[in-house]
């Protein structure tokens, strides 16, 4: 652990020496300057917070590794041909500083979390959250001083947002994921023989939290453009690569457990940073009037509008799987270890599904901009009969050929563990063909914008998924009957869906969208379509 904040540390260092340098060569500074102003940048927030935190003197004082590896990013850049392609060419210039900033203001705002709470009897949520703030973005005020500006954070709020967003979002997460992590694992009933190995892998997955944040919003920008390929290359190339890295940390470097969690770690964080960095170049190429507005606050709001009722879906959903799984847990290891197995295959069928629900969405959205609804109907049928061309073969194999499938995941082929884990397969793959229907109906839904629609018919597939699992599992059924609940809340789900979509139809083929009006409202509602497909593969 020590090592990776070291790591961490250094990264926030090599970013914001390389923001101070280059705010100083926008200056027009000397050697001399260049260097003052990427050292001050790099070190100056963590200064601040060792004084507040009473940690005298300060680690920069103590150990000069960081001071040091500002010095030399600052002579890297001042290097003459990297220095001359930097100042001649100012979009690469601005995105290059704006990138740096914004690994920075990230690193060090967890960084001053991670300190608080390391170094404070008192961890208090305002401490918490006051030293990252202050962490993140002393460094840099520092530097605007220095250099003769005004200060960002009080100019452009896009900065004080970002960090004092990140700081409360990763003060809350981390805080309750690092320090809550043994009390939240026995609240879902884990067995005691594996609570130390999931305290242990839950401790290094929140560490990576930063990284899937931006991961996400990279893909997100991606779907806004357009480009679905690019976040499906990262996301094939970290998911081949962390199984590659999995079998390297835990066959050959014996790192069990721990080996898992740094493999998924690591691949997050190298998909995150390559994620990153086409984005930016993406958006170099685009052509703007005038200066360009880094934070609006207008935007912002459309964002909010879009975005809170799907994390409060989100978080719905993410409750009842806690309790589904708490219910789960109470069957001891070998059932907890044949589901985990079954599921990733369970998974990847509905993920499947799910990505031709969302083109069905993107179909749907377009055609009604198009005002051509007779069109949505077909694409239905489209669908309904593709989902269950796959659907054939998928229950075929899972049905009679599971077992060496759950072998994947397990080393026993005949013990309670893989049993259950067949039981899982053969009670849900048939009613493959029920929830396929469900996905495509409710691609059309969001499609249409019927989000209130979708979202009902989705919370009662899960509402009643946990709650018959949990009356059942009491039960002479045990853990069986918990496997039972799934076709229910599908085919109830199904039902739901399947009678929105009807009625949607036919009022859309009887009163006609006007063309115009739908073409306006397409982009807004292609957007939270894909926030809530991503909710519904979670809640199946």
């Amino acid at each position: 652990m020590d090592k990776f904040v070291f790591l961490l540390e250094l990264i926030g260092t090599v970013a914001f020496a390389a923001s101070g340098s280059l705010t100083a060569m926008r200056r027009h500074m000397d050697l001399l300057g260049v260097i003052v102003l990427g050292v001050i940048t790099s070190v100056g927030g963590g200064i601040l917070r060792d004084v507040i935190l009473g940690i005298t003197p300060p680690l920069a004082f103590r150990d000069p590794t960081c001071t040091l590896v500002a010095v030399g990013v600052s002579l890297l850049l001042c290097i003459p041909w990297i220095r001359h392609s930097l100042m001649h060419n100012h979009r690469l210039f601005d995105v290059s500083l704006l990138l740096m900033d914004s690994v920075g203001l990230g690193v060090f705002t967890v960084m001053g979390i991670w300190n608080a709470m390391d170094f404070s009897p008192d961890r208090s949520t305002y401490l918490l959250v006051f030293v990252g703030l202050l962490t993140g973005v002393g460094g840099g005020v520092m530097r605007d001083v220095l250099a003769g500006n005004t200060p960002y954070i009080l100019v452009k709020h896009v900065y004080a947002c970002a960090s004092l967003a990140g700081a409360v979002l990763c003060a809350v997460l981390m805080g309750i994921g690092l320090f809550g992590c043994d009390a939240l694992l026995e609240l879902i009933n884990t067995p005691e023989e594996i609570l130390a190995d999931s305290a242990l892998y839950l401790d290094i997955y929140v560490l990576g939290l930063p990284f899937m944040f931006f991961y996400n919003i990279a893909t997100g920008i991606f779907s806004a453009l357009g480009d679905s390929k690019t976040p499906f290359y990262f996301l094939a190339v970290s998911s081949l690569s962390n199984i590659g890295v999995d079998i390297l940390f835990v066959a050959g470097f014996k790192m069990g457990i721990a080996g898992v969690a740094w493999a998924t770690f690591l691949c997050q964080g190298v998909s995150c940073v390559l994620a990153m960095v086409v984005v930016f170049r993406r958006i170099r190429a685009f052509r703007t009037e005038g200066p360009v507005q880094l934070f609006s606050w207008n935007m912002l709001g459309k964002v909010a509008v879009v975005a809170i009722p799907s994390i409060l879906q989100q978080s719905f959903i993410s409750v009842g799987n806690i309790i589904l799984q708490s219910v789960i847990n109470t069957f001891g290891a070998s059932v907890i270890a044949g589901y985990s197995a079954a599921v990733k295959l369970n998974n990847m069928v509905i993920t499947s599904f799910t990505t031709l629900g969302n083109g069905i969405s993107n179909y749907t959205s377009q055609n009604m901009g198009a005002g051509k609804m007779d069109r949505v109907k077909e694409g239905f049928g489209a669908g309904r009969n593709l989902v269950w061309l796959l659907c054939v073969p998928l229950v075929v194999l899972y049905f009679f050929f599971g077992r060496f499938l759950l072998l994947l995941f397990m080393n026993d082929p005949q013990g309670p563990a893989i049993d259950t884990g067949m039981l899982f397969l053969r009670i849900l793959s048939p009613f493959y063909f029920v929830v396929s229907v469900k996905l495509v109906a409710d691609g059309i839904l969001r499609g249409c914008g019927l989000m209130v629609r979708f979202m009902i018919a989705t919370f009662t597939d899960l509402i009643l998924r946990v709650g018959i699992a949990a009356v059942l599992s009491a039960t002479a059924l045990g853990s069986t009957g918990i496997w039972m609940a799934w076709p229910v809340g599908w085919c109830i789900g199904t039902a739901l869906s399947m009678v929105f979509y009807v009625t949607a139809i036919r009022k859309a083929l009887a009163e006609p969208v006007a063309a115009a009006e739908a073409e306006g409202q397409a982009a807004e509602i292609r957007a939270e379509a894909e926030f809530a497909a991503d909710a519904e593969m979670d809640t199946l």
